[in-house]
């Protein structure tokens, strides 16, 4: 087994030197996925027993995670296209027996180093996702309140940062996996898992609480083979999982009279990392959801730069 020592952060930070959305969303349309990976490894010690496969260990990661109660978070959403890097980082706790989460998420700064937007308050729960200092036009003391159901990628990185449960129900849709090692992550002990899960078959395993986003993203993306990195403690609690995304934007919707070599002149294909750090479980999670006073009802704009 391979052993090496890791900090709880994620280990690299990107400068941000180009624009990013406004407002914490990332700018993106339909999606087009892919991934590959090796075939599945037995599991001996932490996170399952000899009889075990990797795929059976991590598609019961979300389950692990809602006995475990709750924990505290840190997110990165890590963009790529045309050879620029721009980072969203987040913080906060997740509830997973609730299914409400609250993360505060930190914009990159522009390229002489200012601030470009404050942070962005997001509250997550089942169906939903609740943003403050939005921006947009949007009073500072409202709430925008977004149907996840209704995102063609099911919110997995629209909003800046992936629901922590989703994220880990996107696992029960692994099909490959394999055993790379054990790590020290936070002075823990982890298994280290890398290999590729399916949208579709995820959604249709997927618990109540998280179907409906999962069968959105299951509809939206073109390709529905995401790659991922999950690390799991001896209690079998997901402790790191990053999802590789490839997102395809569609200006205008000429593709389809195009030849497929003008259409892919056209289209611009962005990278998207999403990882989630899951730590200190146990620790409360107090979510309370705006009152429908404090939603805004308002048209809701673009944002401007």
């Amino acid at each position: 087994m391979v052993f090496q020592q890791r900090g709880l952060g994620v280990r690299r930070r990107v400068r941000a030197v180009a624009a990013v959305v406004s407002g914490g969303l990332l700018a993106v349309s339909l999606a087009t996925v892919s991934g590959c990976s090796t075939e599945t490894a037995a599991d001996e010690r932490p996170g399952g027993t000899a009889r075990e496969s990797a795929v059976t260990v991590l598609h019961r990661a979300a389950d692990v995670l809602v006995k475990s109660g709750s924990s505290r978070v840190r997110t990165t959403m890590e963009t790529a296209t045309g050879g620029t890097r721009v980072s969203i980082r987040g913080a906060g706790a997740y509830d997973f027996e609730k299914r409400l989460g609250r993360l505060r998420l930190l914009l990159p700064r522009d390229a002489m180093g200012a601030a470009e937007h404050a942070p962005i308050t997001e509250l997550l729960t089942s169906g939903a996702l609740f943003m403050r200092n939005r921006g947009a036009g949007i009073p500072r003391d409202k709430w925008v309140r977004v149907d996840t159901t209704d995102i063609p990628d099911g919110n997995l990185v629209t909003g800046g940062a992936t629901d922590p449960l989703t994220a880990a129900e996107l696992l029960r849709g692994v099909r490959e996996a394999s055993l790379v090692g054990e790590e020290g992550l936070g002075g823990d002990l982890v298994r280290h898992y890398r290999g590729t899960t399916d949208i579709g078959r995820a959604a249709r395993a997927a618990s109540e609480g998280a179907r409906g986003s999962l069968v959105a993203a299951a509809r939206g993306f073109d390709e529905s083979t995401v790659r991922f990195d999950a690390y799991l403690d001896g209690l079998g609690r997901l402790r790191e999982v990053s999802h590789r995304f490839t997102v395809t934007s569609r200006a205008d919707g000429r593709e389809a009279a195009e030849s497929p070599e003008a259409a892919g002149r056209r289209r611009g294909e962005l990278g998207v990392a999403s990882t989630t750090e899951l730590y200190d479980f146990g620790a409360p999670a107090e979510v309370e959801l705006p009152k429908p006073t404090d939603i805004y009802t308002g048209k809701v704009g673009s944002p401007q730069k």
